[in-house]
């Protein structure tokens, strides 16, 4: 399976130093630095990552 990363719209610009790339996997979204695209990765569920954007949203990240 080929993994088709694209950069987060809300990154910035190119030159941004905190850019963030994602990818739809089979069993959720893959999440990785832009600038280090062969070191780790992050997967989560689509319901982990959905509620994730919810709380970022809201401004609510704690208790997690």
């Amino acid at each position: 399976m080929t993994i088709n990363w694209r950069k987060s719209s809300y990154s910035g610009s190119s030159t941004d130093e905190m850019c963030v790339e994602l990818a739809h996997l089979a069993d959720g979204v893959g999440v990785r630095d832009s600038k280090d695209p062969d070191g780790a990765r992050l997967a989560v569920s689509g319901e982990g990552f959905g509620d994730l954007v919810r709380r970022i949203k809201k401004g609510s990240l704690d208790g997690m």
